[in-house]
């Protein structure tokens, strides 16, 4: 858990982004505060400068303005990570690249940008509050993603709970995948709690995201046997090929049944916005050219869902 490595108790913790006035994480107008770190490798993850625990250079060659305009970068970097492409680009080696930020910070154009900011519990509830008058009028909030939000369990707890002193709505959303106490300590924190079931099959979920479901679903039936009051929206990501098919569907739905149920649950159609994200971090996409499943398979499946698998 890397909050308590970075200050000892929780007050501070790595996150890489803070997303003003969304709509779609929760009730009214939300901030996201997007929380570094991840132990899944979803193929399809669409933040995947989550996953790593500590700052990662992103870099868009597209906007690296070449070496007859700038070297900046080249001259500042102390670990010679970067050189010149055929083009006169910069190019960087990730095997010596050490993630120090230098060249980000010399950078005019802003091709070279770190992704993960160590800062405290009161920073993110400043850079919260700033809209607090949205989230009165809207009944909106602080939303935890990531990443996992819960790899940071004690730094988020501590956000949670000083947001709830504060009078702010919370939300969360987990992956399920991080220790029972550290859910067990954030659900009554919570007025919403957004809970990923991708998949009832361990080694299609364990090929697909790179660990098994079994602390998932244990996690779930947990949560819904000792917390039934609280509102829990179970989340499946539609990937083709994964879990598109309305048996995959409907043994989800029987799950979330036999555990206590849900208040809600979403299926998300798949998209590759994540995409580009991996070749700015000098990785290969993993899950490949797929599609996105059509509006008319989408319903299918919704049906599936609701009829909660053998029931009619």
């Amino acid at each position: 858990m890397i909050a308590d490595a970075a200050s000892g108790n929780g007050t501070r913790g790595w996150i890489f982004n803070i997303q003003k006035f969304s709509l779609h994480d929760g009730a009214g107008i939300r901030t996201v505060v997007f929380l570094k770190g991840c132990p899944l490798a979803c193929r399809w993850c669409s933040n995947p400068e989550s996953q790593a625990y500590r700052p990662e250079l992103l870099y868009a060659r597209d906007r690296c303005i070449g070496e007859h305009e700038c070297d900046r970068c080249i001259r500042v970097c102390k670990a010679a990570a970067i050189g010149r492409d055929a083009d006169g680009k910069a190019a960087i080696d990730r095997s010596l690249c050490n993630n120090c930020g230098d060249c980000a910070g010399a950078c005019p154009s802003k091709a070279l940008e770190v992704s993960g900011t160590l800062v405290s519990v009161d920073e993110v509830i400043r850079a919260v509050e700033q809209d607090s008058g949205f989230y009165v009028r809207s009944g909106g909030g602080l939303t935890l993603s990531g990443g996992e939000p819960l790899a940071q369990d004690s730094f988020a707890e501590r956000l949670l709970a000083t947001a709830r002193r504060r009078g702010l709505d919370t939300a969360i959303e987990t992956s399920g995948f991080c220790r029972w106490e550290a859910l067990q300590r954030v659900a009554p924190l919570v007025d919403q709690l957004f809970y990923d079931i991708k998949c009832l099959d361990t080694e299609k979920h364990r090929v697909a995201t790179g660990v098994s479901n079994e602390i998932v679903l244990d996690n779930f039936q947990k949560l819904r046997r000792d917390f039934p009051a609280t509102v829990v929206v179970v989340r499946t990501p539609i990937i083709p090929g994964l879990n598109d098919s309305r048996e995959d569907i409907q043994a989800i739905a029987r799950f979330i049944d036999s555990a206590g149920g849900a208040t809600a649950h979403e299926l998300l159609a798949y998209h590759g916005f994540g995409e580009p994200k991996y070749q700015r971090l000098g990785r290969t996409y993993p899950l490949g050219c797929v599609e996105t499943a059509s509006d008319e398979s989408m319903a299918v499946l919704r049906k599936a869902a609701a009829c909660g698998g053998d029931r009619r």
